[in-house]
């Protein structure tokens, strides 16, 4: 088997496809997420603190040798972190809703044994009254 047929076998696999699908859904969702907590949470959140601008929080460390400043930017690091909680609480969600569509219903009956096993028991039984 050639190489090209053996990736074409590979990428075209039901799951390759899927994670494809997943990833770029995924980037799209998490620009949504970014543009919520940017635009949509922080700013009434920092006028309710006291007119504060979150992305525009920063500790000044100096100058570098260029003369330019040399901040850590805080307030961009909270907006990433907010992001962050609310994109694993959906994915928390949705794993937990998947999860409970795959497990069985409580009203379903087990299986019944095989034959085989329930002749075994049945000799297990008889064996057990003669001792």
């Amino acid at each position: 088997m050639s190489i090209a047929s053996e990736f074409k076998e590979f990428a075209m696999k039901g799951n390759v496809v899927d994670l494809a699908v997943g990833v770029i859904i995924g980037a799209a969702f998490g620009k949504i997420v970014s543009s919520l907590v940017g635009d949509i949470i922080m700013p009434p959140l920092g006028e309710l603190i006291g007119g504060i601008n979150f992305s525009d929080l920063a500790l000044h460390l100096g100058k570098d040798p260029t003369g330019k400043e040399v901040l850590v930017r805080y307030g961009a690091f909270l907006q990433t972190l907010f992001d962050f909680v609310i994109i694993a609480f959906v994915l928390f969600m949705a794993i937990k809703g998947i999860n409970r569509l795959k497990k069985p219903s409580p009203t379903a009956a087990p299986p019944a044994p095989p034959k085989t096993e329930v002749l075994l028991e049945e000799i297990r039984d008889l064996l057990a009254k003669r001792a």
